[in-house]
């Protein structure tokens, strides 16, 4: 059987970094071929013309609770899908479900549940596995997390949870808690990521947990603790230990609301594009009007109000979560920050990838991996979608390659 081919031209192709302009790029298969500064001959391909707009590897979302209405805590199917086909409307080609604090039986639930909407999502972002994030947290740094069911992490429970499924990719946790440190030893043993989360935790509690494993932190600044003062004495917290710690990759959610721009440009000073991974942390209310919210699942979750682009308790005391997409926050970056394209695009394609481990399929656009791409314009608008070569979402103006050559993105 002859190989289906996909020619990609006249487009901006972004690498880790360089940007090759009008460059071509070939994909066999569902895998990218050839990536060239110059012509691509070959007979046969359905041709996608970029006419000048920017070719970029597929957005990595490695922390996302919903979108589109939906939540991954509604313990649906069709919840997950709906998630799943939401953000591809925004770029993103691969994505993390994160799950949030909860009972036992409720995170089982929902493991499994994922487990059955993993083998129906064909039309939204893959899913990479699932992230747990919580209950094992500060109660002080819960941010809008259930207090119901924070506690210490228990190995009776955890080892439950993580013999009833092979698809947990991450767990947040807060390392100064009592049993976090075995715990972490148990995640790495099993290939699993321990990140470190809604923590009021000291530099020395950060590095005894890095050596256990957590070597991520959880939306940098957000429910954790800076320099504090205990008994008159200062202390480093979790932001100068992600500093200090050259090897700590720090994930931030860059929609302009939870990190303003003078942030963002320090981040990315002191952690560089390398290890900074870009989240939306979104929430059901994304691509939704403003308004009353919830936050969690619809019967036991959590009323926040979203207005001014982010989502609010109803006291407006915190943040509640992420309304972003993932075009969102690499315009952000780049209108707000100042931050190069071609960076702001690896913090949210090859760096994520590479701190999942799935950098040999996916993260780049490089001969042998995935065809997971994405086609926007400078205003970083989303124009097409595909995973693995196939098209999962374009733009009404977007024709579908295969149907003829001439078929353009505008």
């Amino acid at each position: 059987m002859s190989k289906k081919y996909i020619k990609v031209i006249n487009g901006n192709i972004i690498t880790p970094y360089r940007m090759i302009k009008n460059g071509e790029l070939l994909i066999a298969d569902g895998k990218v071929e050839t990536v060239s500064e110059g012509q691509i001959t070959v007979s046969d391909a359905e041709t996608i013309d970029a006419k000048g707009a920017y070719v970029s590897p597929g957005f990595i979302d490695i922390h996302v609770h919903g979108g589109g209405g939906a939540d991954f805590m509604d313990d649906d199917v069709h919840a997950f899908l709906k998630v799943a086909e939401t953000h591809a409307r925004f770029g993103t080609t691969a994505m993390l479900p994160t799950l949030l604090t909860s009972t036992k039986s409720e995170i089982i639930r929902s493991l499994a549940v994922y487990e059955e909407a993993a083998a129906r999502n064909v039309k939204g972002a893959r899913f990479l596995g699932v992230h747990i994030e919580g209950p094992y947290f500060a109660m002080e740094k819960r941010g809008a997390q259930d207090p119901r069911y924070i506690r210490d992490p228990d190995p009776d429970e955890y080892l439950d949870i993580l013999n009833s499924s092979s698809s947990i990719k991450r767990w947040s946790a807060a390392p100064e808690r009592q049993g976090a440190i075995p715990f972490g030893d148990v995640l790495r043993d099993r290939g699993i990521l321990p990140s470190i989360a809604h923590t009021d935790a000291l530099y020395s509690d950060v590095i005894q947990a890095f050596e256990h494993g957590y070597s991520l932190v959880t939306h940098l600044y957000s429910a954790m603790s800076g320099v504090t003062r205990r008994n008159a004495f200062r202390y480093g917290g979790v932001v100068e230990s992600a500093y200090l710690i050259d090897e700590m990759d720090v994930e931030i959610i860059a929609d302009g609301r939870h990190l303003p721009a003078e942030l963002l440009k320090l981040v990315y000073k002191i952690k560089g594009a390398d290890r900074i991974a870009l989240i939306t942390d979104a929430i059901r209310a994304a691509a939704m009007p403003e308004g009353p919210s919830i936050l969690g699942s619809l019967t036991d979750g959590i009323p926040v109000l979203v207005e001014d682009g982010v989502a609010k308790l109803p006291d407006r005391s915190a943040f509640a979560g992420s309304t972003a997409t993932a075009d969102r926050l690499v315009r952000t970056l780049v209108e707000e920050a100042d931050i190069p394209l071609v960076d702001a695009v690896r913090m949210m394609t090859a760096t994520p990838a590479r701190i999942l481990g799935a950098e040999r399929h996916i993260g780049t656009l490089v001969s042998g991996k995935d065809a997971d791409m994405v086609i926007f314009d400078s205003q970083i608008n989303i124009k097409m979608t595909m995973v693995k070569g196939e098209v999962i979402y374009r733009s009404d103006a977007v024709a579908s390659p295969g149907i003829r050559n001439e078929d353009m993105v505008s």
